[in-house]
């Protein structure tokens, strides 16, 4: 018997206002890891296209805020999914709530003995935002 299901590429993003955390993961395996840290400047959006391109990301996940009186305003992980959406019309937005997890993250890292946790705590963020995603979504 052979098997078509069409695997697809989701990508996380974990939004900060000086580095922007990355994480992958397929629709079959559901398994998220990370991926890189993007600088957040000018170049951001074709670095994004990039690895868009190349890996073929079908979704994004973005971490978003998930505040109990948040007001209607909107968040700067909304705003991103706004011009992505703009830029890569064909794209699937989806949101995560982003709650205390640069702190897991953090945590995670530390756990494992990794030194400079600063440097790496954007992707793995993402990695959490993406996974708590996939196991909510799939």
């Amino acid at each position: 018997m052979q098997n078509n299901a069409k695997i697809s590429q989701i990508l996380g993003v974990d939004f900060g206002t000086a580095k922007i955390g990355l994480a992958m993961a397929d629709t079959e395996m559901k398994i998220a890891f990370t991926y890189a840290t993007l600088k957040n400047d000018e170049n951001f959006l074709t670095d994004l296209a990039k690895i868009i391109e190349q890996e073929r990301i079908e979704t994004i996940v973005i971490g978003i805020p998930t505040y109990l009186r948040r007001e209607k305003k909107e968040t700067a992980g909304e705003k991103l999914g706004g011009v992505i959406q703009k830029a890569f019309s064909r794209m699937k937005i989806e949101y995560q709530n982003e709650m205390f997890t640069t702190k897991s993250a953090q945590d995670n890292l530390i756990a494992k003995g990794m030194k400079n946790v600063g440097k790496h705590d954007d992707a793995e963020a993402a990695k959490i935002i993406l996974q708590e995603w996939l196991d909510r979504a799939c």
